[in-house]
């Protein structure tokens, strides 16, 4: 039987993609901060969106992230992840 392959939905484009495709951003247990995990292994609560900056602006534009939180998300906080996403540190 072939192993299942996680599946995620990116917050930008809105399609499932295979997680290991994806970038995770979390926020952290104790909500006090808001980073791009690129190995998928920090703790907290993650939303996934694609590797380009192009689904990051639309899941800014969209809202996507403060629904997935669920907490309201400073301007500064968007500024870094896309600052993180162009460094590409995956």
């Amino acid at each position: 039987m072939p192993k299942k392959i996680p599946m995620r939905q990116c917050l930008g484009c809105r399609e499932m993609k295979p997680k290991k495709e994806l970038i995770r951003v979390v926020r952290a247990p104790d909500g006090s901060e808001i980073t791009l995990d690129f190995k998928g292994k920090a703790p907290g609560r993650g939303a996934y969106v694609c590797p380009n900056a192009d689904c990051l602006n639309k899941a800014v534009k969209a809202r996507a992230l403060e629904r997935a939180f669920s907490a309201r998300i400073p301007a500064e906080v968007y500024a870094r992840l896309q600052e993180e996403m162009i460094a590409g540190d995956g």
